[in-house]
């Protein structure tokens, strides 16, 4: 809305930085239970994507969503030729959808973000300016809209115990605005299904020597619907996958070839 809070906050973000020109990208946009943020979400991302000259492609990936949202992707994708859904017939978790994602991108480069609409894909040119000196650029956010449960999950999960058994330092571990290397993530083999999607893709790329540059972006409280990330069973589920993630991301790897 003209006026609000998002747009001033966007008016004191990214001004001036530019995007390299002609840059090949791939959207991909996690999506569970999204049908009121959806469409949104994907005219917001096919202005700025349209805006930097570049060849693009949107994924929506539904997530076995119970609300149309399923039914919204594939009326998008009908509409905009870039636009493609994918599906999964049942709720398989947040780093399942990513990996479809992933695996369905066919362009150099790959960003995701949720399609919660608490990101503004106005701010991807923040990201898209480090490719040149970086394989993963890892937003974090300045300023988190979340509830006080949520943030202090994070700090534990993200800041010490990742920290502690992974080795991997940055500010904002979950941070939904990561763009990286297509042909790195091709190499990594990621396995996640749930929420330690964000920590071995991180991890295993700090292995195989990989440049992560850190950039910070802006954090918007969701207006509709859900979150599903405070859920105990998906905190438990990091927890475990952790655990089995240990031993594999401590052996060697292949450095990223430049």
């Amino acid at each position: 809305m003209k006026g609000s809070p998002r747009d001033k906050r966007m008016s004191e973000g990214p001004a001036g930085v530019r995007a390299p020109a002609g840059i090949a990208l791939s959207v991909v946009l996690p999506a569970y239970n999204e049908a009121a943020n959806l469409r949104a979400t994907v005219e917001g991302a096919l202005e700025v994507l349209r805006g930097l000259g570049g060849r693009f492609e949107v994924i929506v990936v539904d997530d076995g969503s119970r609300d149309g949202t399923g039914a919204l992707a594939d009326a998008l994708a009908r509409a905009t030729p870039e636009i493609r859904a994918v599906h999964h017939p049942h709720n398989r978790g947040y780093g399942a959808a990513i990996r479809s994602g992933f695996t369905a991108a066919t362009l150099p480069w790959l960003f995701f973000t949720d399609a919660d609409g608490q990101f503004d894909l106005r701010e991807l040119p923040t990201l898209l300016s480090e490719t040149a000196r970086a394989d993963v650029v890892a937003g974090y956010r300045l300023r988190r809209q979340d509830p006080w449960f949520r943030r202090l999950y994070a700090f534990l999960f993200g800041r010490v115990l990742v920290r502690a058994v992974l080795g991997v330092r940055v500010r904002d571990l979950n941070c939904a605005f990561k763009l990286i290397r297509r042909d790195l993530v091709a190499g990594l083999d990621l396995k996640s299904d749930g929420a330690l999607i964000n920590a071995e893709l991180l991890g295993k790329a700090k292995r195989a020597g990989a440049r992560i540059v850190e950039a910070g972006v802006h954090h918007f409280p969701r207006r509709v619907g859900t979150q599903t990330g405070g859920n105990p069973r998906v905190i438990v589920r990091a927890f475990r996958e952790l655990l089995a993630l240990r031993a594999e991301i401590r052996a060697p790897r292949a450095k990223v070839e430049r």
